[in-house]
């Protein structure tokens, strides 16, 4: 299947930290047959793929299946209901957007205190989501309770567009395109023996890749993700991050791992014999997985191939498909030069 295509496919699922059943079962039968793999008590996929030789070293690519999003947290006397963010969402990109709420897919409108309403103090900054709601189109508590409860998900009504000079808008491209990538290869045959980790929750703290990395116990592992890029017009050079359209992003630190000198040489080098472009990120932020990786057990050597990405966490993340496209033959290449090393 075409990457691009694959992607949509994973893109247009729902799936939330805590609530990644649908990925997870989307995932199982792309792969089945064409691997091993387990579920792990979270709820993680750890996949194995016989490759045609044994590797010197245990490799581990990894990537999440959740998304940001919201959950339920009460029922208003009106009927409107009152949520909870899960994972880091920006509350500019909250009012006013269609979101889908529980198993059923109740629609729904996020609604806050109208602007005539407004104090001059609110009128300056972005309404909190403690100041928000979710308007589902009833009248009372009682009506409501019988469409949704709390602890029900909340995703957000996004399509999945490609649109302009080879861009695609959707949501959860963080970080269902590593998902994607990492689906590819284990259809695919594979120089090396190879691990994939599938994981829940890293939206919330990391926690599916803590338990799944211990499981596997890899020498190395690559983390494929995507990433922050503030490359708008209003931003000076060095707060730009990375930009859209000028390839994989390689990370040398952020918030949760400083990673591997030789690896992050090694990627670099890797994607100037393949003629493609590489960049890293100009300002320490964020964090994924890695952050767990690489102190699992004993330690494991971790690298960060990341797509840029702009608006991440918003119903409408941007990228490039050639950023995807170059990525993957970057990951690909990386991986066999790390059973060199």
């Amino acid at each position: 299947m075409e990457l691009i295509k694959r992607l949509e496919e994973l893109c247009v699922l729902d799936g939330i930290s805590g609530d990644e059943g649908a990925v997870r079962d989307y995932i199982i039968k792309a792969v089945e047959g064409k691997c091993e793999y387990s579920i792990d008590p979270l709820g993680s996929v750890i996949a194995f793929k016989k490759g045609r030789q044994t590797p010197k070293h245990k490799l581990l690519f990894s990537a999440h299946m959740d998304e940001v999003g919201l959950i339920v947290t009460h029922i208003c006397s009106d009927g409107s209901l009152k949520f909870a963010e899960v994972g880091g969402i920006d509350p500019r990109v909250l009012f006013g957007k269609r979101v889908y709420v529980g198993k059923d897919k109740h629609l729904g409108v996020i609604a806050g205190i109208a602007i005539h309403n407004l104090t001059d103090k609110q009128l300056e900054k972005a309404a909190d989501h403690s100041d928000l709601c979710i308007d589902i189109g009833v009248d009372s508590r009682e009506e409501a309770m019988k469409l949704v409860k709390p602890g029900d998900s909340v995703v957000f009504d996004s399509e999945f567009l490609r649109f302009g000079e080879g861009r695609i808008k959707s949501k959860a491209i963080d970080d269902r395109a590593g998902c994607a990538m990492m689906i590819e290869m284990i259809n695919s045959e594979l120089e090396y023996d190879t691990y994939f980790t599938f994981v829940v929750q890293e939206e919330v703290g990391l926690r599916g890749a803590t338990a799944a990395a211990y499981t596997v116990d890899p020498d190395y592992a690559i983390v494929l993700e995507s990433t922050t890029a503030a490359d708008i017009p209003s931003s000076t050079e060095e707060k730009r991050v990375c930009e859209v359209g000028k390839g994989p992003v390689v990370s040398y630190m952020d918030r949760h791992t400083i990673y591997d000198k030789e690896l992050y040489d090694l990627a670099f080098s890797t994607a100037e014999e393949l003629g493609i472009p590489c960049q890293t990120k100009t300002v320490v932020a964020g964090g994924n997985d890695a952050g767990a990786i690489h102190v699992s057990r004993g330690g494991v050597r971790t690298a960060a191939v990341s797509l840029p990405c702009r608006y991440l966490h918003s119903p409408a993340s941007v990228i490039a498909a050639e950023d995807m496209t170059n990525a993957y033959k970057l990951v690909t290449a990386f991986a066999e030069r790390i059973q060199k090393l």
